[in-house]
């Protein structure tokens, strides 16, 4: 049963977003090299680092029973494109000082999960939710007008982790099988993509021993905020999970203000005052309804 207040969930979901919140940091140093081989790398190292972990824990039967049923395997073959598109964008992003487009995408993507729940899984949304949402959707609309430009980052980091949560939903396979079988079916293309790479970095074997630990630290980036994720979601409720998923794209947010120097235009202002103010009614309005069901059962 889970435990609103259990310490080590909460713990463990703070911390996992925290270090989703300040990854850019990590990536950034990588800034010299590009984004398709720095992907390259997080899939071979976090490939290698899961299939260790899934020995160690013992998941191995798990795995390969996956393996063996098509439809989940299917499943898996489309999260796979879905999260290598995100994993990507993101990369680029932080590489190319568009933190702040990051930022807004992962704002937007609760938001977006809801909106995904109700046009594919028949999910109803209530008359605040729908406000949230119209509310933070005219941020966007600002963002478009106001700039004369579509916000492509953030919509697509929105839109690519929104679906990869739901596709993930159709494969009954736990986090790390789903994440090992994932880079798995991707490590070919990126082993290929680093030999015909004319990259001076591309070749391990040419690099300093500085540059290789940050390659592969790529993979404990990815997969211990995940493994702590997975803690934190069997220990607390969904609702204070749901709370703190807003710590990676605040972190985020800051960091493109205060240590990289963003160029952060006031109207930029609007568009985010918009979006966190849906944020703000939607979370407001889900903690008022938990409370409110929870009278009766008291």
């Amino acid at each position: 049963m889970q435990q609103e207040s259990s310490p080590q969930g909460l713990a463990a979901g703070v911390a996992a977003y925290t270090i989703w919140g300040l990854a850019p940091l990590y990536f950034y140093l990588l800034k010299g090299i590009s984004a398709p081989e720095i992907l390259a790398h997080r899939v071979i190292w976090s490939a290698l680092l899961a299939i260790i972990l899934v020995l160690a824990l013992k998941k191995a039967p798990t795995m390969i029973a996956t393996l063996r049923k098509h439809s989940t395997m299917g499943w898996l073959a489309v999260s796979t494109v879905l999260i290598t598109v995100n994993w990507l964008i993101f990369i680029w992003a932080v590489t190319s000082n568009k933190i702040l487009d990051a930022s807004l995408g992962y704002y937007i993507n609760p938001l977006f999960n809801v909106v995904l729940g109700v046009l594919v899984l028949g999910e109803r949304m209530r008359p605040l939710q729908w406000l949230a949402v119209i509310i933070a959707a005219c941020g966007v609309a600002y963002e478009i007008i106001g700039f004369g430009r579509v916000p492509l980052v953030a919509l697509a980091l929105a839109g690519t982790f929104g679906l990869y949560g739901l596709i993930r939903k159709q494969a009954p396979v736990d986090s790390l099988t789903g994440l090992a079988i994932e880079t798995l079916m991707l490590v070919p293309l990126a082993l290929g993509f680093l030999f015909f790479s004319t990259s001076p970095t591309s070749n391990l074997a040419e690099n300093s021993a500085s540059t290789n630990a940050l390659l592969m630290a790529a993979g404990p980036i990815t997969l211990v905020p995940l493994l702590l994720f997975t803690v934190a979601a069997r220990r607390l409720k969904l609702s204070t999970l749901g709370q703190l998923q807003y710590i990676g794209p605040t972190l985020m947010f800051m960091l493109a203000l205060f240590y990289f120097d963003s160029d952060f235009e006031p109207r930029k202002l609007v568009t985010f005052g918009l979006v966190w103010t849906g944020i703000a009614l939607f979370t407001a309005e889900s903690i008022w309804r938990q409370r409110r069901l929870r009278k009766p059962a008291s």
